[in-house]
C-alpha cells in the first residue's frame, strides 16, 4: 500500500482517486495507459492531463466530474463555453428541470414573435436577453442532469440498459 498523501492543496484528479481508495501505484493499474508517473506529475500539476488520459481516469475511477473540471478549469475551449456543472440530488435536479421548462413555456410565444423577421432589434433586445438566460439555466441544468444519471451509472444508483 503506497504512503497517504498530507497535501493540503489536491487537485480535483488526485481527490477523485483518493475517493476510490487508490494509490498511485493502483491507479496506474486501474487506467492501463496512464502510469503511476504519470498521475504524479498530473496530481502535483508538474504536467497538464490530456483529454484521453482524462476520460480515462473518469472512467477508472467512475467520477464523471472529471471531465466537467478538465472542460472548465483547464481546456481553452471548455473554459469559454462549457459552464462548470456541480452533482445534486436526483428530486432537486427534477424541480429545477421542471421550474426551468416552465419558465421556457411562458416565454415561448415572446421568442416566436421576436424570431419571425430573424432578427432581433433593439425593441426586442431586452426580452430576448432573458429568454437567452432562461435557456442558459435550463442548459446548465440539463448538464449537471446528465452528470447525475452518469454518476448514478457508476454508482449503481441506476442499472445500466441492457
Amino acid at each position: 500500500m503506497g504512503k497517504r498523501s498530507v497535501k493540503e492543496n489536491k487537485n480535483a484528479y488526485q481527490e477523485s482517486r483518493e475517493r476510490c481508495g487508490l494509490s498511485r501505484e493502483a491507479a496506474g493499474e486501474v487506467l492501463g495507459f496512464v502510469s503511476a508517473d504519470r498521475i504524479e506529475k498530473i496530481e502535483s500539476s508538474k504536467s497538464v492531463a490530456h483529454p484521453d488520459e482524462v476520460l480515462e481516469m473518469e472512467r477508472g475511477y467512475r467520477d464523471p466530474l472529471l471531465s466537467n473540471y478538465y472542460c472548465t478549469h483547464e481546456c481553452p475551449i471548455g473554459m469559454k463555453y462549457e459552464p462548470e456543472a456541480s452533482l445534486k440530488d436526483l428530486p432537486q435536479l427534477t424541480v429545477e428541470l421542471l421550474s426551468s421548462l416552465h419558465a421556457i413555456e411562458q416565454e415561448k410565444q415572446r421568442l416566436i414573435d421576436i424570431s419571425v423577421d430573424g432578427r432581433v432589434n433593439e425593441n426586442e433586445r431586452a426580452d430576448f436577453d432573458r429568454i437567452a438566460e432562461k435557456l442558459a439555466g435550463l442548459e446548465q441544468t440539463i448538464r449537471c442532469m446528465r452528470l447525475w444519471i452518469e454518476h448514478a451509472l457508476y454508482t449503481g444508483k441506476m442499472d445500466e440498459a441492457k
